[in-house]
């Protein structure tokens, strides 16, 4: 029997590269040249003949793409969410899904509480001004920001990443409320408390956002979410972009009924919503929640174990439940 094919759509870290090329199964690795999200037909084509792949959030995995590469086995996503894989298609065809989650956590909980500072302080707005030779000195009153010590920190979600932002709320005096289909021992236990969306929205003075993107948390965060938050409060997204409705987003800071807004993600990556770069209120990030050297490589080791584990037929640890139980090749 040859050996397997695997095709990865954009490069990753050499870590993932060196264990799919070095493994004793596999026949070709092909690493998609283009420093970009392949097109529709480019993918197609990129996946007709092969055994498994490793896929990016930009790849829309469907049940139309799936039919066309009948040899497919095995999809492993280069991250924790596996929104644009249809899982259920992916069952039916015999395809097993992984993801990378756990390696990531730390990481974007740091990125969390770095847009989550920067917005309370004004970092980057700060900056922008010194460097424009317009700060005039110091004075009482001058660029006055929020208080982030003792104050209320809002989870939505209740996850990895909330946890990890949890435990260094904690070093902050923060009084953490969070909100999620069902209460959290974890969290419970760790000081938080359990509250409804709607209590959640209107206490918290940092509400930081850590669902996984689906059809119910599509704009969680939309006109009516925002009119219920505190004008003080500050919006952080480190989680998926069209989880708030970025229009309504930009409405409401404009109109001052919420503070400021730190995002790492965005709705119609890479493009903002209109209005939105303009608002200095707003602290952007180019989608480096978990762009560290350390992080993106451990993904890329963890992506390549799923696609391997899952051509052999074993259940990796990474496996995403609704997809295909892993099956070795036969023939």
């Amino acid at each position: 029997m040859p050996g397997f094919s695997i095709y990865v759509t954009r490069a990753i870290p050499e870590s993932g590269l060196a264990l799919l090329e070095s493994a004793p199964d596999v026949e070709r690795v092909e690493v998609s040249p283009h420093d970009r999200p392949l097109e529709r037909s480019e993918l197609e084509r990129a996946l007709a003949e092969r055994d498994g792949a490793i896929v990016l959030l930009t790849d829309t995995i469907d049940d139309a793409l799936l039919a066309r590469a009948p040899g497919l086995r095995a999809i492993a996503c280069y991250s924790v969410g596996t929104d644009n894989v249809d899982l259920a298609a992916a069952k039916r065809r015999g395809v097993a899904v992984t993801n990378t989650p756990d390696v990531l956590t730390d990481a974007t909980a740091d990125m969390t509480w770095a847009l989550l500072l920067a917005t309370a302080r004004r970092v980057a707005e700060g900056d922008a001004l010194v460097r424009a030779g317009k700060f005039p000195g110091w004075s009482p009153l001058f660029f006055l920001g929020a208080d982030v010590s003792g104050s209320v920190l809002g989870l939505l979600g209740a996850g990895r990443i909330a946890s990890a932002v949890l435990a260094r709320a904690r070093g902050f005096g923060m009084r953490v409320i969070y909100c999620s289909r069902a209460s959290k021992p974890a969290l419970d236990g760790a000081g938080a408390r359990f509250v409804s969306m709607d209590a959640l929205l209107r206490e918290s003075d940092f509400l930081s956002i850590h669902v996984p993107l689906t059809k119910d948390t599509r704009h969680a965060i939309d006109e009516r979410a925002l009119s219920l938050m505190k004008p003080t409060a500050i919006l952080v997204n480190t989680s998926r972009g069209p989880i708030v409705d970025e229009a309504a987003l930009v409405r409401a800071l404009s109109q001052g009924r919420i503070a400021g807004a730190g995002l790492d993600v965005f709705e119609d990556e890479p493009r903002l919503a209109p209005g939105l770069a303009e608002l200095g209120s707003v602290v952007l990030a180019p989608h480096v929640g978990s762009a560290t050297r350390a992080t993106r490589s451990r993904m890329a080791v963890l992506a390549a174990e799923g696609c391997l584990f899952s051509l052999r037929g074993t259940k990796p640890r990474n496996w995403v439940e609704g997809s295909a139980w892993p099956a070795r090749r036969m023939g």
